[in-house]
């Protein structure tokens, strides 16, 4: 079941659901709408074989900073995060997707969901569309619609993203034993 926005503001008011910073005009008809971070990293084009099973340097693959207003390079993947930390609990998960404004203008992200028990800041990558496009902190950027779960998450989300704040890099030390299984 998809929450209204009747349902998401009982989530809300409840605080079973928690955002913040928050606002009333993120709560559209169907889900929320979260505001873009102020922080963001370049996926660094390279002709170097990048090997999981080894500890990386994952720096050399990124060029990341702060900025009120982002320049985004045509063709370009970025990893950008909300500006909203998020608390969703084990009843719930979110399927993310990017508001239709910047869909149309080309921009693409890949799909994504936010976990029962996901406490955070939610990262997401974006391929840039031909031409560049300006992107300041703090806009409507994606929207998440929630669904209710026919039964709560018997093991709630308490992965190695909790808690995440700004732009987290992928942490690689999970997949170190299962690469070749």
């Amino acid at each position: 079941m998809i929450l209204s926005d009747f349902d998401l503001r009982a989530y809300l008011n409840s605080g079973r659901l928690k955002i913040t910073p928050f606002s009333e005009e993120i709560v559209r008809e169907n889900g929320v709408d979260l505001r873009l971070g102020s922080n963001y990293c370049i996926i660094v084009d390279s002709g170097e074989v990048f090997d999981m099973s080894k500890h990386d340097d994952l720096n050399k693959y990124y060029e990341c900073g702060e900025a009120e207003q982002l320049i985004l390079k045509p063709n370009k993947r970025y990893l950008l995060h909300t500006l909203e930390y998020i608390a969703v609990p084990p009843e719930l998960m979110g399927f993310v997707e990017l508001r239709s404004t910047f869909a149309r203008l080309g921009l693409m992200i890949p799909p994504t969901i936010i976990d029962g028990g996901f406490e955070g800041q939610v990262t997401i990558e974006l391929l840039s569309t031909s031409f560049p496009v300006v992107l300041r902190t703090g806009i409507r950027f994606l929207h998440v619609v929630f669904s209710k779960l026919t039964t709560p998450i018997s093991k709630p989300y308490r992965g190695k993203y909790q808690g995440q704040r700004g732009v987290r890099l992928p942490i690689l030390k999970d997949h170190l034993n299962s690469v070749g299984s």
